[in-house]
């Protein structure tokens, strides 16, 4: 008998007496087994001996961190694990680290694990999500318990309009705010105070000379995030607060525009007061921005950015836009009241416009509302 194919031919002295098709079995069919059925090659360690880490520095793929919890101030250099896949590591992240976490020089440990964020400060270049520069999300810092707006009083003029996507900013990711004024020599801070009379806002006023006792005490053992526009003042006053950190500073040129001297965000350690307990947090120094765009932040929860205003659209129609030409918005009648301020309304509405493309975010720093004497956005 001889095979050919799947025909079976029965001969006798080399001649072929019939033909019959072959039979199969099981063991004829080979079975090629699927990618989730495949045992897995290599069990992926546990990193049981990982260190605690929090990220202070991120630079070109290299990150600079420390032991936050052992009072060490040497500097890790690390990589990232290649088992993190796609995830970001940012300033402010708690990580795990294993490898050579000595600090010498030289060393490089290795970035394992990232502990969950308590909290994300995000931002866009700008406000519309339907354009190349609002899709593109920037982690400014996580795990922050503060926002610290840095403005100054004069030289630059104070611009509530960035104050108030600095709130938005804040309120969104579940940070408190707090107000630094600056330069409070060249100017009075009562009509930005006023301007924010209804939220009862956290402020402290800095001046050249003055004793930043009160500014140290709000910062005391939390992680503070700082921001604002570039020639406020705000290097000046982190190399205040951290003699050691000697971040560069500028100066305000002839139009009232200062120069950007912070280059990327970077946690310093504050030192401690003499006779206080516990922790002296950190403060996280960012570059000086031009602009906060909102593009991340829901229409719905912009509003959340206004607390004076929203008891003020409970008398709204359901899905009311509360834009200026919407005439059954009840916002109108409620800082006709005096129940909020009519710049506070303002703005928000610029903002609102922003989000739909029909203002101009980049153009709105230099922009100042009619009769008023404070700065726009």
């Amino acid at each position: 008998m001889v095979g050919n194919g799947d025909r079976q031919e029965l001969t006798a002295k080399g001649a072929v007496l019939a033909t019959r098709r072959r039979e199969y079995d099981e063991d004829d069919v080979r079975v090629r087994p699927g990618k989730s059925s495949r045992p897995r090659t290599r069990t992926r360690p546990r990193h049981a001996d990982a260190v605690d880490g929090f990220v202070i520095a991120v630079d070109r793929g290299r990150y600079t961190c420390v032991l936050p919890d052992t009072g060490d101030v040497a500097t890790i250099t690390a990589m990232r694990a290649r088992e993190l896949g796609r995830k970001s590591v940012v300033v402010g992240d708690r990580v795990g680290l294993v490898g050579d976490t000595s600090g010498s020089a030289g060393a490089l440990a290795r970035i394992v694990r990232i502990a969950e964020r308590t909290s994300v400060l995000r931002r866009t270049a700008d406000d519309d999500e339907t354009t190349a520069e609002g899709r593109l999300e920037r982690v400014v810092v996580a795990n922050a318990d503060q926002l610290v707006i840095v403005s100054a009083l004069a030289d630059p003029p104070p611009r509530t309009g960035f104050i108030d996507r600095c709130l938005v900013a804040a309120y969104d990711a579940g940070i408190e705010p707090l107000l630094c004024l600056t330069k409070a020599d060249l100017a009075g801070p009562e009509q930005v105070l006023g301007y924010y009379a209804e939220l009862e806002l956290p402020y402290v006023l800095v001046r050249p000379d003055s004793d930043l006792a009160a500014l140290r005490a709000l910062l005391a053992g939390r992680v503070s995030v700082m921001v604002g526009h570039s020639g406020v003042g705000k290097s000046t006053l982190v190399n205040r607060l951290v003699p050691d950190a000697a971040r560069a500073v500028g100066v305000v040129s002839a139009i009232g525009r200062g120069r950007h001297t912070s280059t990327s965000a970077v946690a310093l350690r504050l030192p401690p007061e003499r006779g206080a307990q516990g922790a002296a947090g950190w403060i996280v120094d960012t570059p000086g921005v031009r602009s906060f765009g909102l593009a991340h932040v829901s229409a719905d929860s912009l509003l959340h950015g206004f607390p004076d205003l929203v008891e003020g659209t409970v008398d709204c129609p359901p899905n009311c836009p509360h834009t200026a030409d919407e005439a059954e918005c009840a916002l109108d009648a409620w800082v006709a009241a005096g129940k909020a301020d009519q710049r506070r309304l303002a703005s928000y509405r610029r903002l609102l416009a922003s989000r739909s493309g029909e203002g101009d975010s980049r153009g709105e720093a230099d922009q100042r509302n009619p009769g008023d004497p404070l700065a726009g956005s």
